[in-house]
């Protein structure tokens, strides 16, 4: 390829999200190492009334399903999210043009679940530290790792139902 070899065949786009995944992992990884070395486990800081620091671990997946399974699920997860992140990256270097909007979102999946995936694999848990209620009511707590996955999300499907023109709706081809 001449015009700039199969980098630039394949665009930059792709590349965009995985930079995203990269920040994310690091951001993430940076966030628990702090809250492992700074708090004590399950002994909350308060911030606000609604809002604490508190360090806990997370053997199963979200909302703590199959935290109580033997220690098989450690496994399972793991290949479930090495499996999603393997197709998330064939499929950021697969979409097409249309699709462009996905970029940002995929990255941000892919960077939450492969830093809950190092968590998992180094460590046999996930490391959690941020903590939401309100009076007696808890959130399950969570990490950066979460919300960019929850964000990511979020994001896809609102691109889903409202990012883009029906064909019925675009204008007639001539």
């Amino acid at each position: 390829m001449p015009d700039g070899g199969w980098l630039a065949a394949i665009g930059r786009r792709p590349w965009l999200g995985l930079v995203v995944a990269v920040i994310v992992v690091a951001l993430d990884q940076w966030t628990k190492h702090i809250a492992t070395s700074e708090l004590d486990y399950r002994a909350p800081v308060m911030v606000t009334s609604w809002f604490d620091w508190m360090l806990t671990y997370n053997t199963g997946a979200a909302f703590s399903f199959l935290a109580d399974a033997g220690g098989w699920q450690r496994w399972f997860l793991t290949g479930i999210a090495a499996a999603v992140s393997i197709f998330i990256v064939v499929w950021l270097f697969r979409l097409n043009p249309a699709d462009r909007g996905l970029v940002l979102p995929l990255g941000l999946i892919l960077g939450g679940g492969m830093g809950n995936l190092i968590d998992r694999m180094l460590l046999g848990h996930v490391v959690d530290f941020i903590s939401l209620h309100y009076e007696h009511r808890y959130w399950p707590a969570f990490n950066l790792a979460d919300s960019a996955i929850t964000l990511g999300a979020g994001w896809w499907l609102i691109d889903a139902f409202w990012g883009r023109t029906s064909p019925s709706k675009e204008a007639p081809v001539s």
